[in-house]
């Protein structure tokens, strides 16, 4: 190997940070002050005040990031902490409209004043119904009326009487008919001091008793004295509305006194000018329903259970009620509302039905009920954005409700045609500011995607899942544990186990210069940690217990793991850890199954031959790469054309093949594993076994970084390990990956032990020369490799195979 492609291995303290508890502030947790503060979180912390203080249409905010980095927690800290102030927001009531009864009226009240107002009008109810009915009890007024009602009976005596005196010149007299369930007036003859009816005067007409000629007599007569009853009773009936007219004139003058009275006396409690329009409304209403309030006293409830049938019946007072929908009686602040379950009726409210038959329902405005984002009208509504999106109909109405800044109370169900209502609630205004909790791909997917969405979400706060690891960082993740511990109550942790909980976080974070934000993770080691001390008997958790904890949260999650290392054990899945072969290297691949992911190597194995087709890739023929794989394999043709195909064409055919690999590939990891395998093939070099290889490539031959590479490493080493470490194997990654290794602790002490190998590369020259012990050379002055390295082997061969293609018929 050529002194500028020795590649250095790395040594154990390369491989892992080491916490060492003494450099620690703290020798136990308890000694620590738990501190309830934001960490790591400071560009989002920035965003989320602005979002907050700024006091201005559209600026909602939507907060972004992984799972488990303190999104909520975060939000509730500030909210609290911002939110301040002695000004609560109105109340909000639903009154009848005495216009419109399907458009029930909102109203905003001051706070407090929602309650007060609902029982000053049960009050007024009451007080109307025992005044009126006292009122009309009374003597006085009984007697008052009594008169009138006997003069104009008086009266209509009069009429009739005369009318009879009338008719009674003519012989009639005045009777009642039977007609059906119906009594009517009519004329009948009178013969011999005896009214009877016509038809029984045609009898005695008949009968020879009565001359025929008196009975058309009364006939005619009849026929004048008719039109003159008519007459008669319309004036009776005259008489009788003016009788009720003067009553109601009675009526009137006695109980509006009484009524605006009671209701001034309302007014005088609340200073509204649209809550006193409402009661001069109402006092209307009372006076043309007197009747209303004057009856039984026992018959007023109308709300009660009835006990014989246990059926509500309806309030014949419930036009006068009050549906307070939202009180902020008891609030000191502007209103802080987490909302778990962002359905429709939740977030916007819902209008109740009762049963008043087998399929008939009853709806009225004491019916409509607040959702979430009235109550949280003048101050902070906090949702998650995936809930909000998947229940029906939510997103387009809270962009409704947030653009025009009201909220439209009214059934929403799939199933509307068994859920709709007449009643169409007027709007109420709101003043709220709402935070969206949701990923990096959901803002994405909505700010692109949705046109209204920049416009009433301008803030985006996004929340990192790692934070820089220093001693400020480190002080916070020691108060952090102390303060889960006390919450808790978990046993203390000693230097060594606060060690290990810090190493866990770098660990989480994929670099060695970083710690996680993904406290949750965190959380759940020192519960677990916790755990294995108590079953262990210790008073304090160490860092034996960390590492408990670790290896068997693991263990009940590395199924799938465990399943492909037998399957390599027993041959199944074909790796060799040793020799070297042509053509063949061991990839490595990670398998994340979202809480864990592990590595695993693959075979990959190239052939070549004299050809137009370029590099061949199975995995895409079969459509079962990716897209980047794809990528990959196109800038591995650029690497093999600018290094050998300047003097000539390139006539190959290369296949590249992951084997008994039957799902998808993707990324380009494995592009520089690709490049060695096609170079051992095209130098007829055999490939050392025993090292698996990572890393993509560029078209400079550059070896670039990759992620996942603990994972990789460990995985590799796993199968070596199971077959018994030879002290040649080892694992070829990306030299700028070194500083993102934090191996296990077995792959550390087998580097330390010289029975395992780390090696960072730069370049495809170092890693070949590694693979094969043989210099991969540098490019002469005349664009040459030298005699008897890689490069000039590879040249060699392909200039072979360009010279065959040449006199072969059909060729270049």
């Amino acid at each position: 190997m050529s002194a500028s492609n020795k590649v250095k291995e790395l040594t154990a303290e390369q491989l892992r940070w080491r916490c060492d508890p003494s450099s620690l502030k703290w020798k136990s947790s308890r000694d620590v002050e738990p501190a309830d503060v934001i960490i790591g979180q400071d560009r989002a912390v920035e965003a989320i005040r602005l979002g907050l203080e700024v006091k201005r249409e559209g600026y909602n905010i939507f907060i972004s990031g992984m799972a488990g980095t303190g999104r909520t927690t975060t939000v509730k800290h500030l909210l609290e902490e911002i939110v301040s102030g002695d000004s609560p927001p109105p109340d909000i009531v639903y009154l009848h409209n005495f216009r419109d009864e399907d458009q029930p009226r909102s109203l905003a009240l001051l706070a407090g004043n929602g309650c007060k107002f609902k029982k000053s009008m049960d009050r007024l109810v009451n007080d109307l119904v025992q005044n009126l009915t006292n009122l009309f009890e009374s003597d006085k007024y009984q007697e008052h009326r009594k008169n009138i009602v006997r003069s104009f009976q008086t009266e209509q005596k009069e009429i009739l009487q005369a009318f009879e005196a009338e008719i009674a010149e003519h012989s009639f007299a005045l009777v009642q008919v039977q007609i059906g369930p119906y009594v009517k007036p009519d004329l009948h003859p009178v013969v011999d001091d005896k009214p009877m009816s016509f038809d029984e005067l045609e009898v005695l007409v008949r009968e020879g008793k009565v001359p025929e000629e008196k009975l058309k007599q009364f006939e005619a007569k009849y026929a004048e004295l008719e039109s003159r009853l008519h007459e008669v009773f319309k004036e009776n009936r005259d008489v009788v509305a003016k009788l009720e007219e003067t009553l109601q004139v009675l009526e009137k003058k006695r109980t509006e006194p009484i009524v605006n009275g009671l209701v001034a006396y309302v007014k005088s409690e609340f200073d509204s000018e649209d809550l006193h329009i409402y009661l001069d409304e109402v006092a209307d209403d009372v006076l043309k329903n007197i009747s209303l309030f004057t009856k039984e006293k026992s018959g007023n409830k109308g709300s009660d259970e009835s006990p014989s049938h246990g059926k509500r019946e309806a309030d014949p007072f419930l036009k006068y009620r009050v549906n307070v929908l939202v009180d902020n009686s008891k609030t000191r602040k502007p209103p802080i509302v987490i909302e778990i379950n962002p359905s429709y009726r939740n977030l916007f409210g819902t209008i109740e039905r009762e049963q008043e038959g087998l399929r008939s329902y009853r709806a009225d405005f004491t019916k409509i009920k607040a959702g979430s984002l009235l109550k949280a009208s003048g101050g902070f509504l906090v949702i998650n954005a995936m809930d909000a999106l998947i229940e029906p109909g939510v997103w387009p109405a809270l962009k409704r409700a947030l653009r025009n800044r009201k909220v439209e109370i009214q059934n929403y169900d799939p199933f509307y045609m068994l859920t709709s209502s007449a009643l169409k609630p007027q709007p109420v205004e709101i003043d709220v500011k709402v935070l969206m909790i949701g990923d990096h791909q959901m803002y994405n997917l909505l700010f692109f995607a949705d046109e209204d969405f920049k416009k009433i979400f301008k803030i985006l706060a996004q929340f990192d899942h790692e934070m820089n690891r220093s001693d400020t960082a480190t002080d916070e993740y020691v108060r952090f544990i102390s303060k889960i511990c006390n919450r808790d109550g978990l046993r203390e942790f000693d230097g060594t186990g606060i060690a290990g909980v810090l190493e866990y976080g770098v660990r989480k974070a994929g670099r060695r210069n970083k710690l996680t934000t993904r406290f949750n993770l965190i959380s759940d080691l020192l519960r677990e940690a916790d755990y294995w001390a108590g079953k262990s008997g210790a008073d304090v958790v160490t860092y034996e217990h960390v590492r408990t904890a670790i290896e068997n949260w693991k263990k009940r999650m590395n199924l799938p793991e465990d399943k492909l290392s037998e399957m390599i054990e027993e041959g199944s899945i074909m790796i060799d850890t040793d020799e070297s072969v042509v053509g063949q290297i061991n990839g490595l691949s990670v398998y994340d199954l979202g809480q864990y992911a592990f590595g695993k190597p693959t075979r990959l194995t190239t052939t070549v031959a004299v050809g137009k087709g370029g590099v061949i890739n199975i995995e895409r023929e079969a459509e079962l790469s990716g897209p980047i794989h794809n990528k990959g394999v196109l800038i591995l043709s650029g690497l093999l054309r600018s290094r050998y195909a300047r003097n000539k064409p390139l006539a190959v055919s290369a296949s590249i093949c992951f084997e008994q690999s039957y799902g998808g590939v993707d990324g380009d990891s494995a592009s520089s594993t690709e490049v060695y395998a096609l170079l051992s093939s095209l130098s007829n070099q055999p490939i050392r076994q025993d090292t698996a290889v990572t890393g993509s490539v560029n078209q400079r031959g550059e070896i670039q970084p990759i992620g996942g590479a603990n994972e990789k490493i460990e995985g590799f080493f796993d199968v070596c390990e199971s077959r018994g470490l030879t002290g040649n194997q080892g694992v070829m990654i990306p030299h700028q990956n070194v500083s993102d290794l934090m191996l296990k602790p077995e792959v550390v002490d087998a580097v330390e032990n010289g029975t395992f190998h780390i090696y960072p590369i730069e370049t495809i020259d170092q890693g070949i020369e590694l693979l094969t012990g043989v210099p991969a050379g540098e490019r002469q002055d005349d664009g040459t490799y030298p005699e008897g390295t890689i490069n000039r082997m590879v040249d060699d061969h392909l200039t072979e195979f360009a010279s065959i293609m040449k006199e072969y018929p059909g060729g270049v």
